[in-house]
């Protein structure tokens, strides 16, 4: 190799070695460096799938289930008699509207149920126009209609606390305080617990 061509070989070594850099986890190796141009769900990671165990599952009763959530791990366990039967990732509260912690119990059950806040701004044949915002406070675009987001398999945590539901996971923190779960393990839990079932929020 040339001497010109080693020096510039060098100079981008030493270049690229100085500027802090990260990987995106499915970019193929892309280097994101200090840009905020990797997802959030990348700089995570991917969360774990949810795992049921049918055999503890089917032990369930009205009075021998619980329901511990942690924050830090964005994991939900649900319990049978101390026993894990459901292991599944969530996403609570993002830094702006965090989900609260402490030790609460179901206050209300409702299968079907959609956000009195937030939702998106579509058109008259439904399309989207923008996404995931809040009624309260984004305005509305000339022609638009306010279309509420869904929240299924509602399990309100009495008046102090946040509420589960199922919703959409991108990796991370990303609700308005309350709990989402994927689609089937909120219909699944929703199933197995009464009012008065206790939740515990926590790390």
């Amino acid at each position: 190799m040339p001497a010109r061509s080693r020096l510039l070989v060098l100079v981008c070594l030493l270049t690229f070695a100085s500027v802090p850099h990260s990987f995106c986890g499915d970019t193929g190796g892309k280097v994101c460096g200090d840009s905020p141009q990797c997802p959030a769900s990348d700089l995570v990671g991917t969360q774990a799938k949810p795992k049921v165990m049918p055999r503890v599952l089917q032990k369930a009763t009205a009075d021998n289930t619980s329901l511990y959530i942690s924050l830090q791990k964005q994991r939900a366990w649900f319990f049978v008699d101390q026993e894990v039967a459901i292991d599944s990732p969530i996403s609570s509260g993002k830094q702006a509207a965090m989900t609260p912690k402490g030790a609460f119990s179901v206050s209300e059950k409702l299968e079907k149920r959609e956000s009195a806040t937030y939702g998106d701004f579509v058109d008259r044949k439904g399309n989207p126009i923008r996404v995931a915002v809040s009624s309260k406070l984004d305005s509305a675009p000339s022609g638009t209609l306010f279309r509420s987001t869904p929240v299924n398999y509602y399990l309100a945590l009495g008046n102090t606390g946040p509420a589960i539901h199922a919703g959409h996971l991108p990796g991370y923190p990303a609700a308005h305080s309350n709990v989402r779960l994927p689609e089937e393990i909120a219909r699944l839990i929703f199933e197995q617990t009464k009012i008065g079932t206790p939740v515990t929020i926590g790390d």
